[in-house]
């Protein structure tokens, strides 16, 4: 079942002066209910625009955006109650923080939508564990955090108001390996757990390969392609033309095949690529 489609969207930034970008163009989009769906494209194809239409903070020049099979623009005074329930976590969300702790930064959307007291704590508390952050830093301000942990704050305060979908654009950007694998980690645990919608945008086909069940590729505002990873990643020429490619294990899995070693398709993580060569070893004595 589709939570979020799009129908025959087109966005222009500056409309109707004389520095009138087209940044989407006719876009056809289902995000599918319950699953992880990532958004790849490189500079400038979209990708941010587009995830921007899903909870209303931007409005389509053309064509429609419905949610659970229902225009959210059919009635503007209600677009409020969209934002709660698409929650979108911005690049570089730590910028946005600005309680004087970290509870009440986590706080903030909870007790906007009207919520006791009670049940703001209780939020906080659950978003505060699903994203991995000491109780014991919830009374400290958040500039004090690192960076990772900024970007978890952040993160939590959109998850602590519950949202049927989760939006994060680049949740990972400007991080270290350590601080990327954690913030996805953490990511993919709360799918796991909460069984909403998760949509992430990223350049990384590495950590698309990894994480999402369902890719979209856009290039000039336009949707390239879109399937499960297996369907996207056999397409690598097509991904390389606009300046994509593939993840570099499948990369190398493609030079193995090329050297005579029947490798099957679809062999886009370490770990995958390690379970063939496991068994072809075990299968073939060398």
């Amino acid at each position: 079942m589709s939570k979020i489609v799009l129908e025959n969207v087109s966005f222009y930034h500056g409309k109707g002066t004389p520095y009138q970008i087209q940044a989407l163009k006719n876009v056809n989009l289902n995000i599918p209910e319950g699953c992880i769906t990532g958004i790849i494209g490189h500079t400038g194809s979209g990708k941010s625009t587009l995830v921007q239409m899903f909870n209303g903070l931007l409005a389509p020049h053309e064509g429609r955006v419905l949610i659970d099979g229902n225009d959210i623009w059919s009635n503007k005074k209600k677009i409020r109650d969209v934002r709660f329930k698409v929650g979108l976590v911005m690049q570089y969300p730590e910028y946005q923080l600005f309680e004087e702790t970290v509870y009440k930064d986590i706080a903030f959307g909870p007790s906007n939508m009207g919520l006791d007291e009670n049940d703001v704590k209780y939020r906080v508390l659950e978003a505060a564990d699903f994203v991995g952050i000491d109780r014991e830093l919830l009374d400290k301000s958040p500039f004090d955090l690192s960076g990772g942990q900024k970007r978890r704050v952040a993160i939590a305060g959109i998850i602590a108001m519950r949202p049927e979908v989760l939006v994060l654009d680049e949740p990972a950007a400007g991080l270290d390996p350590r601080g990327r694998d954690a913030i996805f980690a953490n990511i993919a645990d709360y799918q796991k757990k909460s069984k909403s919608t998760v949509v992430i945008v990223s350049h990384s086909m590495e950590d698309m390969a990894k994480l999402c069940d369902n890719l979209v590729v856009m290039s000039g505002g336009e949707i390239l392609m879109t399937g499960d990873r297996g369907t996207v990643f056999a397409q690598a020429d097509m991904l390389t033309d606009v300046g994509l490619g593939v993840p570099q294990i499948t990369r190398l899995m493609n030079l193995i095949k090329a050297r005579g070693i029947d490798v099957s398709d679809g062999i886009f993580t370490v770990d995958m690529a390690f379970d063939f060569l496991k068994k072809y070893i075990r299968e073939n004595g060398n």
